[in-house]
């Protein structure tokens, strides 16, 4: 595995009508990040509404929600994670419109599996930490410029907050590092 420790945090979720597929892939990203499987889109999006998912493969051609139906929902959902399309389906160019971050045509190799996981849990660790430090800037600001008081009762503030410890939470948990973290507090910021 290209060197990531942090895997071992990572939620995974694999989504195949074809039980023994989903099956194979979850056996292959065992070991190195935690693994659900759903044999149906509705499933799918069920276990994502119950349980905290990072990165979801995701089959594109099932009876019921498709893949693309999926994707769709999840984008009406706000998901917060990555997506994956692992799929028999040869892309074309309706694949212009559809919102996933990667495409892989089965079949595809543990090797694949493990190194496209990988590098979609990379690229979410960063965003999740850019939107932390720019939650947490906004909160410096308030703090430094504004009375306990003042921000106590303001609800934006709360929900800023709210964010900012959810974003933080995740950070440590995908990038399982505190390094980058600790850079934030090292600048100084003076206000007033």
């Amino acid at each position: 595995m290209p060197g990531n420790d942090s895997l071992e945090n990572l939620r995974a979720l694999v989504v195949d009508d074809e039980q023994e597929v989903a099956d194979a892939y979850a056996l292959r990203l065992r070991g190195c990040c935690k693994v659900e499987t759903a044999y149906s889109g509705e499933e799918a999006l069920s276990i994502i509404d119950n349980s905290p998912v990072d990165i979801v493969l995701l089959d594109r051609h099932m009876p019921g929600l498709s893949g693309d139906d999926v994707l769709e929902e999840l984008v009406e959902r706000d998901f917060y994670g990555r997506i994956v399309m692992v799929t028999a389906v040869d892309p074309g160019f309706d694949v212009l419109d559809l919102p996933f971050d990667d495409y892989l045509c089965k079949p595809v190799d543990r090797e694949d599996v493990l190194a496209v996981v990988d590098q979609q849990q990379q690229i979410l660790s960063y965003e999740t930490l850019g939107e932390y430090f720019s939650a947490e800037a906004k909160r410096a600001v308030l703090e430094g410029e504004l009375s306990a008081e003042q921000r106590s009762s303001n609800e934006r503030y709360a929900e800023l907050v709210d964010r900012a410890e959810r974003l933080e939470h995740r950070a440590r948990r995908l990038l399982g590092d505190d390094e980058l973290l600790h850079q934030f507090d090292q600048i100084e910021r003076e206000y007033r």
